[in-house]
């Protein structure tokens, strides 16, 4: 269904369900699901408060276990994040693939939507492949969200699974910039960098 037809049934959904707050989640049509998840996408907090409001759950998850929260964060519209969070939508619940929200800005680079999210869980969380936000925003030159990470307590020393530090990481992609920050903010993780770079 495209997008503004999608956006233009979410209040039809939206009267359709009114009352059903003692509905279990499982017995909401797939439908509606999808049109909630359509409307966190193009960051339409009205039509998402209409919904919860009528007992939609703010922490319903599609197929990929993404949330509104994280749909909204990720094409970043920071009113809605900030709407969701406002009525109970959990910062730091996470995907299939174990990435929170803050993993999605970091790596999208909306700085904003980061400040929003950072205070809110461990910025040190890792998914499924050992990667923390940190890490996602040295592979995709996010200075910025670094500095904001790394204030906040990122360690950025820590190793995914493969063993990639952030400054192995910004070493590997020949970021010069990138490790001279990492340096500034985390000594340690720059020498074990270049260790690593002198030993292949």
């Amino acid at each position: 269904m495209p997008l503004f037809k999608a956006l233009g049934a979410v209040a039809i959904a939206c009267a359709l369900i009114s009352g059903a707050a003692t509905r279990a989640a499982e017995s909401i049509p797939s439908h509606y699901k999808d049109l909630y998840f359509d409307a966190a996408r193009a960051g339409r907090a009205d039509l998402l408060g209409g919904m919860i409001k009528d007992g939609f759950p703010v922490d319903e998850r599609d197929g990929h276990g993404y949330t509104a929260l994280i749909l909204a964060a990720y094409d970043g519209h920071l009113d809605t994040v900030q709407f969701l969070l406002a009525r109970g939508a959990d910062p730091c619940a996470v995907d299939q693939k174990g990435d929170n929200a803050l993993m999605g800005v970091a790596f999208k680079g909306e700085t904003l939507i980061a400040e929003a999210l950072v205070s809110r869980c461990d910025v040190n969380t890792t998914n499924r492949s050992g990667q923390t936000a940190a890490m996602m925003a040295v592979l995709f030159g996010h200075q910025d969200i670094v500095r904001l990470l790394a204030a906040h307590g990122a360690k950025l020393g820590m190793r995914d699974a493969l063993g990639n530090s952030a400054g192995s990481l910004a070493h590997q992609q020949g970021n010069v910039e990138m490790e001279a920050l990492i340096a500034q903010l985390d000594p340690r993780d720059q020498t074990q960098a270049a260790a690593m770079g002198t030993s292949k």
